[in-house]
């Protein structure tokens, strides 16, 4: 059997995901040698600090060198690089109805690399069409649009990692 290889970001990752599932208040994995505990604050304390960027804790229970405690600071979500805050600022018109990231994960825009992309700015979706997929720790989960509209700007680059609530596409409602 190949040996599980647990990665600094799969272990960011999780984080995330702890941090963002209103189910879990205690997390436990143990791969090999590697023991993550994560705990959330109680649910008072941690929607006084949802503004705080650590709102999970997370330790190692036998630190080895292969097994690097990962700071509250770093479980944080990363500040967006130059190009992708450019992007983002693009004016969205009102009335207009942006899809966002329900997780961290992997924005793509296809579902396969040589596939055309599922949407494309101009196209017409109903509330079942899936806009996106966002990858989360080998886990393909399919985005839909949740509205009929057009595409007005696809926010994200394929292929970049996203954040919970990060905007993604932009529809026009009455573009249908």
């Amino acid at each position: 059997m190949a040996k599980e290889i647990l990665t600094y970001d799969d272990l960011l990752q999780i984080v995330e995901l702890i941090k963002s599932a209103e189910a879990f208040s205690e997390f436990h994995l143990k791969i090999g040698e590697i023991e993550l505990d994560l705990r959330k604050a109680d649910h008072a304390s941690a929607r006084a600090a949802e503004s705080s960027p650590a709102t999970a804790a997370a330790t190692t229970s036998s630190p080895s060198p292969a097994a690097p405690a990962i700071p509250a600071s770093a479980a944080a979500p990363t500040e967006q690089r130059p190009a992708r805050a450019a992007r983002a600022a693009v004016d969205i018109p009102a009335g207009s109805v942006v899809i966002q990231s329900p997780m961290v994960g992997t924005f793509y825009r296809r579902p396969e690399p040589t596939a055309r992309p599922f949407v494309e700015i101009g196209d017409a979706v109903d509330e079942d069409t899936t806009v996106c997929i966002i990858e989360v720790m080998k886990l393909m989960n399919s985005i839909p649009a949740g509205c009929k509209g057009r595409v007005t700007h696809v926010l994200v680059e394929d292929g970049e990692p996203v954040g919970a609530g990060q905007q993604l596409i932009v529809l026009d409602p009455k573009g249908t």
